[in-house]
């Protein structure tokens, strides 16, 4: 059995979500708390393994119990109940810690789906984090204080279950931090799968994301499993989401909030269990705000967000950079350190891609030792 606390003010919702949680088999113990005082007071007397708990509240409210929870470390998930206007606030007590959260008055098939949800992670084993280091082609370079600040939302952010939302500019790598996130996390043996949603056409999104059954459409010869299915257990980077049609962004926001899915053409509905990690180039308030990407799933995703500065943010890192490139693409070559000054006064608008490009360009055309001239004559043109 699992002892649930169940946190709401309103008596009819109360008594509402423990009939229906009730009548499943979901072989629960149930305790009641009519406000934030009550549900810690019941903190300090019963363990529990899930805790739903509502936001606005007498007394205190819900981030004041999800507060009290993470200060006295206490290992349960907390699922939080917001009213209509609340959304924002549920989004911060996503960043708080809580392990998700349903609207009032809650669709109580999604109450089920999210309290099943929960109640598996209470019961898996987690193993021990092992921080690993990235395979050798995402290896991130740099010491500056804007990478300084990512590394230390990697280390907080990766061993979470929580959704993060990255932005940067093209070639900022956007990849390497989502990679970063998975290979630190307990998920680090389970699949990395990336869709990069601007690379596949409208039409084909939707079987990408969720897979189809033969005959679904025309070239449909088989069944086949969607990145969803793939990534199950593991990690799906969403790479340009801001490219991604408003009708395929509906239908990961409901995947998201029921954590299943249907394949195109079959109406069977398959659990699935990933993290989910966004990423774009886009400036997503603006395309909120041209309703070009739904406000919904921005606050699904953005959990946590990573920005990524451009490399000409971060021009300290370029000697690190440089001599990183250089000794993957030529470790006989050398650099001199006014090439390399050269290469730090200019300005990238490709970003790190740009700087690669251009260090292995150095490494075919300049001499056994890479000079200041070699950089004038072969680069500065281009940049």
């Amino acid at each position: 059995m699992a002892n649930l606390l169940l946190v709401e003010d309103e008596a009819n919702i109360r008594r509402v979500m423990k009939k229906v949680l009730q009548e499943q088999d979901l072989k629960l113990i149930i305790t009641e708390a009519v406000d934030g005082v009550d549900a810690i007071n019941q903190l300090n007397s019963t363990s529990f393994d899930l805790v739903l708990c509502d936001i606005k509240m007498p007394k205190k409210d819900g981030l004041d119990v999800l507060k009290y929870i993470k200060e006295k470390n206490i290992h349960t998930p907390v699922v939080m109940i917001s009213g209509h206007g609340d959304l924002e606030t549920a989004v911060q007590a996503m960043r708080l810690g809580a392990y998700d959260y349903i609207s009032k008055p809650p669709d109580l098939n999604h109450l089920l789906q999210t309290v099943r949800s929960a109640l598996q992670v209470v019961n898996k084993p987690t193993p021990s984090l092992k921080v690993k280091a990235l395979p050798k082609k995402y290896t991130m370079i740099g010491n500056s204080p804007p990478i300084q600040l990512i590394y230390s939302m990697i280390d907080k952010v990766a061993p979470t279950m929580a959704r993060v939302f990255i932005q940067g500019p093209n070639g900022s790598g956007k990849e390497l931090v989502a990679r970063a996130l998975h290979y630190n996390s307990t998920r680090s043996e389970a699949p990395f799968v990336e869709v990069n949603c601007a690379a596949i056409p409208a039409e084909l999104i939707e079987s990408e994301l969720f897979g189809h059954v033969k005959g679904s459409f025309t070239s449909a010869h088989k069944d086949r499993k969607g990145t969803f299915e793939q990534a199950h257990g593991g990690t799906l980077f969403l790479d340009e989401i801001g490219d991604m049609s408003l009708a395929a962004q509906a239908k990961v926001l409901r995947a998201l909030e029921e954590h299943k899915i249907q394949r195109v053409g079959s109406d069977k509905s398959i659990p699935v269990d990933v993290r989910v990690i966004a990423a774009t180039n886009k400036n997503v308030k603006n395309a909120i705000s041209q309703h070009h990407f739904r406000e919904d799933l921005f606050h699904r995703l953005a959990v946590i967000e990573i920005n990524v500065p451009s490399l000409n943010e971060r021009s300290e890192d370029i000697p690190a950079l440089v001599t990183h490139f250089l000794k993957t693409l030529s470790p006989k070559k050398e650099i001199s350190k006014d090439a390399i000054e050269s290469l730090q006064a200019m300005q990238w608008s490709g970003n790190i891609r740009q700087l690669r490009n251009a260090v292995e360009r150095l490494s075919i055309l300049g001499g056994d030792e890479i000079t200041k001239h070699d950089v004038l004559t072969y680069i500065s043109n281009t940049v």
